[in-house]
């Protein structure tokens, strides 16, 4: 019995077709219209063609691919089916890569084509956390990002993408439309493919032909195969380590609005450490990037990237807080201390809402929940610890109890968001799949991590902290140092510990992948 692709090569050899007879005349567009693919899934033969064709192309390597063909499964012997899909970008009216970019490296052409200006590029990776399609891919080579830009050249030409022309079956098109027309309800019923997100996310331009009457069971064909994401350690290691900073200064700001009312006036000592963390951890967040020579330039976009915003708002407050060790060293007056102060802990708490807000995205289902600004947050109980080893070590033992106590409220805090984090990943939600498959990577890759991190926390965020307090009332404060010294270490490791597996856990919504290919991971 011959498949479906070696019925069709067939039927080529005694029609005399050939590769490319679908490509088509492309009109001028008049006002208002745009390009766009259609991609008819009852034509397509699964042959691949069209992504060999992209690759030739685009000069793209084998691990590169800007064009994908998926496969899904689904009904019940006899009556089963095997779909594909073969998608490049859509070329989003929407697209969340433009919008969460930081350095405005994509363009929105007049014609519909989102274009990706590679020169601009830091290779940040932020718009393949933002894709719901996954389209973005990081070229490893060139270190940056690259994705489909519609063979924008051959357009101009008046020919049809490669993609297009190599596809044997005519299954894949460039169609010109009216977006105004495609958003008033078209979108609804042509914008859709089984097992990708909803095309409202982002206004998907993509028109798709689907078989009639499909299987209610359709699933990817590569739903077994579960892999880490990317670990990113320098921002595991950035994003704690400016947390522990907003915390340490937040404990700061509390003592200078005591010292108003007559209590112990904080020393600079305090402020130099509570802003060490933060000076590590900003420059380690260029280690992420592909470019690190540009990392600069990841402020250009503030008006919509969070990660834009992030990026300014960490660096002012990391140099605010530079500032602040020198007036507490001239010996600056309380009132203009804590007037600073309040300054600097607004920003700060800014710039760890916009990382918190990074994650905020739909691509990212277990990313996407209130847990992770809360947890983000949470972290700040280590600079409290931090403030009170501090204080501890130059004598201002008076002050260090209660420090101590604070951060042990902050950390129950965060304990109890720990908690909800875990609960939370419910597969009652409307993007079940990936929180499941999140709650399996857990279970299958990392369970010895998670327990880890469990207790770690309870023994250096809680356990630890309060036998230094016992200790502490009873005036063994050498002892009770030590002891804040081990939770300290051991709290930060957990932190540490729970961002790895904020990173590796995640799932993101993406096409299927193939049988024995799987998903490309951006």
């Amino acid at each position: 019995m011959q498949t479906p692709l070696e019925s069709f090569i067939d039927y080529k050899a005694k029609t005399g077709m050939q590769c490319g007879s679908y490509s088509i005349d492309l009109p001028k567009l008049q006002a208002g219209e745009q390009y766009r693919f259609h991609f008819d899934a009852t034509a397509c033969v699964g042959c691949r063609c069209c992504e060999v064709a992209c690759n030739e192309q685009n000069n793209n390597p084998a691990d590169v691919k800007w064009r994908r063909v998926g496969e899904m499964e689904g009904g019940s012997f006899p009556d089963t089916l095997l779909l594909f899909n073969s998608m490049s970008c859509n070329h989003c009216i929407d697209p969340a890569c433009l919008k969460g970019c930081p350095t405005e490296s994509y363009i929105k052409f007049d014609n519909g084509i989102v274009f990706h200006d590679d020169d601009t590029c830091i290779g940040c990776q932020y718009c393949t956390w933002n894709c719901p399609y996954g389209v973005p891919t990081y070229h490893e080579e060139r270190k940056i990002v690259t994705k489909c830009h519609m063979c924008h050249e051959r357009l101009e030409e008046g020919q049809t993408p490669a993609c297009v022309q190599a596809c044997p079956a005519g299954a894949i098109e460039i169609e010109v439309f009216r977006p105004d027309e495609w958003l008033e309800g078209a979108i609804d019923k042509e914008g859709n493919m089984p097992d990708l997100v909803d095309a409202r996310v982002t206004n998907a331009t993509t028109r798709f032909t689907l078989p009639e009457h499909l299987p209610q069971n359709l699933k990817a064909v590569d739903d077994y195969q579960l892999k880490p994401f990317h670990s990113e350690l320098p921002l595991v290691f950035m994003t704690v380590l400016t947390q522990m900073s907003l915390g340490g200064f937040f404990a700061l700001f509390m003592g200078e609005f005591f010292a108003l009312f007559g209590g112990r006036e904080p020393s600079w000592i305090f402020a130099l450490f509570v802003m060490l963390p933060a000076a590590l951890g900003l420059p380690l967040s260029a280690l992420h990037l592909g470019r690190p020579a540009k990392a600069i330039t990841a402020m250009k976009n503030i008006k919509s990237s969070w990660l834009s915003r992030e990026a300014l708002a960490l660096g002012v407050f990391t140099a605010l807080m530079t500032i602040d060790v020198f007036l507490y060293l001239m010996g600056a007056s309380s009132v203009v201390k804590f007037l600073f102060d309040a300054l600097t802990l607004a920003v700060g708490v800014y710039g760890i809402y916009a990382q918190g807000m990074i994650y905020q995205i739909v691509a990212r289902p277990s990313w996407n929940r209130k847990t992770t600004l809360l947890k983000f947050f949470g972290v700040g109980y280590l600079g409290f610890y931090l403030l009170a080893i501090i204080a501890l070590s130059v004598g201002y033992q008076d002050i260090a109890m209660p420090i101590i106590s604070a951060g042990l409220l902050l950390a129950l805090a965060q304990g109890f968001f720990t908690y909800e984090d875990y609960r939370t990943l419910s597969t009652k939600g409307k993007y079940k799949e990936q929180l499941e498959r999140t709650k399996r990577l857990y279970k299958g890759f990392f369970p010895k991590q998670k327990l880890g991190r469990i207790i770690s926390f309870v023994a250096g965020g809680i356990a630890l902290p309060l036998l230094a307090l016992v200790l502490m009332s009873l005036k063994a404060y050498f002892a009770g140092t030590v002891v804040m010294v081990l939770a300290f270490l051991i709290a930060t490791g957990s932190e540490l510990l729970d961002r790895f597996l904020f990173y590796v856990t995640s799932v993101p919504l993406q096409m299927a992948g193939g049988f024995f290919v799987g998903k490309q991971r951006g």
